[in-house]
């Protein structure tokens, strides 16, 4: 038989009762002490306009997920980060187009074999992080790691899942990721006197440097080609030289005195001696 509880204090007390030992869904989710950063690796573009490289979260997932569960990186925009429910379904995902419309999308979905402990062997050409906005095709459906539209900023999590789609650990958010951004030609200030002493001395350098080849090469240009404007004259000694004989013959005989002369007559010349008595 039952206590009727008719007193308002025992009714109040009953409920807070009740309210306390009903679980609480946000303590279902077990708070793993981590916060994503950008990878420490000395790498060109760790962060572009499009993406940015994060370190991949090696020893520190094992012992919050097992072998079945899918961890997932939440991206957001770092204003909308804390209202961003984890989903309870694999269907209440988000994928990438929901970031211009809510504020958050998830992608990158990765298991604990694709995340060993141990670190890239030293030469093997292997870095050890996760680029955030590489899928420009989108190739990785429905749940593409497309390129960032804006600048940022961004926080990202990391959201471990179960095969249900519950979720059952996070980390914490990151700290804002601002993207890069190129300078618009207007905004460049090419004035000279905003740049350094060392900037202009070394420009002075190169101009005077530039100024003494071209020099040079007029030179050497005159020198080659002065030859051919003013050519040398031919010493006399050559040019006499050249044209020591007796007597030039040139080719007027008329071709019926050249069949009939003998060999060694020639108009003009005394004939050949003759080698007999």
């Amino acid at each position: 038989m039952g206590l009727p509880l008719r007193h308002p204090r025992l009714q109040l007390l009953l409920l807070l009762v009740l309210g306390w030992l009903q679980p609480d869904e946000s303590l279902a989710t077990e708070l793993i002490p981590y916060t994503p950063q950008i990878t420490a690796w000395d790498l060109q573009g760790k962060v572009t306009a499009t993406t940015f490289s994060l370190e991949q979260p090696r020893c520190v997932l094992d012992e919050y997920v097992e072998a079945t569960d899918t961890i997932w990186l939440v991206v957001a925009f770092s204003n909308a980060s804390r209202a961003f429910q984890n989903p309870k379904t694999q269907a209440e995902i988000p994928a990438s187009p929901q970031l211009l419309t809510d504020g958050h999308y998830m992608t990158l979905p990765l298991s604990l074999g694709q995340l060993p402990c141990e670190d890239p062997v030293g030469g093997s050409g292997s870095v050890p992080l996760l680029r955030v906005g590489n899928d420009a095709g989108c190739h990785q459906q429905p749940y593409c790691n497309a390129p960032l539209p804006g600048p940022g900023p961004y926080s990202v999590k990391f959201l471990v899942m179960d095969t249900s789609g519950s979720p059952t650990a996070e980390t914490k958010w990151s700290d804002p990721i601002a993207l890069h951004q190129g300078a618009s030609p207007g905004s460049i200030d090419t004035w000279p006197g905003r740049r350094s002493g060392d900037m202009i001395v070394i420009t002075s350098i190169l101009s005077s440097l530039a100024g003494l080849l071209l020099l040079a090469f007029l030179a050497a240009s005159t020198v080659r080609f002065s030859s051919l404007w003013w050519p040398e004259e031919t010493p006399e000694q050559l040019r006499i030289g050249s044209f020591m004989r007796k007597r030039y013959m040139t080719h007027h005989i008329p071709p019926s005195e050249a069949s009939t002369l003998p060999v060694g007559c020639e108009h003009g010349l005394d004939p050949l001696p003759s080698l007999g008595p």
